[in-house]
């Protein structure tokens, strides 16, 4: 009889634990969301970009003639115009006798101290078709500040419209726009002036006088207002 040890019928097997099945995913919430926070201002800023680069509308569209108050002061339509010679911010003389058979927009202005006053001289340029269309030859503005200080902010501006320096308001004395500003005048307020090609003013609007003191009048309402009261004029 065997007294051995008894074989083992089956060897324990070893097992070897399975790995987990890695599952791939989308992005997470958190990153979705970062790219979101860098996306989004992007398309934003290239949306403002195409609104400021798109062309204007025409001076035309929108205006209204009567939006802002006007006072006429004095000399007014059908009167002749002062005579003018002033040195421009541009190095040139301006001499209103020698404007004779060009229609010219004389815009007073307060100067320096008013950046709507030049706003209204680079939404004039922008729109410049639409006064030609009323027949306008050339804009000249007239503030009191001296030569040097009109220069450098002309070149600052970008502006090519001849701005002219009446530093003892002895021009605009004489047409009496400074008295429509609010600086008890010591300055012009905001005039404007159609000299016709006889010499003769066929249209006045002093925008800046009391209660409003209006130093802005936007393209599109000049030119309404322009238009009804040279069409008047010519009635």
């Amino acid at each position: 009889m065997s007294t051995g040890t008894p074989k083992t019928s089956d060897k324990a097997k070893k097992t070897t634990p399975k790995k987990p099945k890695t599952v791939r995913r989308g992005p997470g919430l958190g990153l979705v969301l970062v790219f979101a926070a860098i996306l989004l201002p992007a398309v934003a800023g290239l949306g403002a970009i195409f609104v400021l680069s798109a062309p204007e509308q025409p001076a035309s569209a929108g205006g209204q003639a009567g939006r802002y108050p006007i006072q006429v002061g004095d000399p007014g339509p059908g009167e002749e115009a002062p005579p003018m010679k002033l040195e421009s911010a541009q190095g040139d003389t301006f001499d209103l006798s020698q404007k004779r058979g060009e229609t010219v927009l004389l815009y007073f202005q307060e100067g320096l101290g008013c950046q709507p006053c030049w706003d209204q001289i680079r939404d004039i340029e922008a729109n410049m078709g639409g006064f030609e269309e009323l027949g306008i030859d050339e804009v000249a503005s007239i503030t009191n500040n001296p030569p040097d200080a009109l220069e450098q902010k002309v070149e600052d501006e970008g502006i090519s419209t001849p701005v002219l320096t009446d530093p003892n308001l002895a021009a605009s004395k004489t047409y009496d726009t400074n008295s429509y500003g609010m600086m008890g005048g010591s300055t012009n307020g905001h005039t404007f002036i159609v000299v016709g090609p006889d010499g003769e003013i066929r249209w006045r609007a002093d925008y800046g006088g009391a209660p409003d003191y209006t130093m802005y009048v936007p393209a599109p309402d000049l030119l309404a207002d322009m238009r009804a009261g040279l069409e008047k004029g010519s009635s």
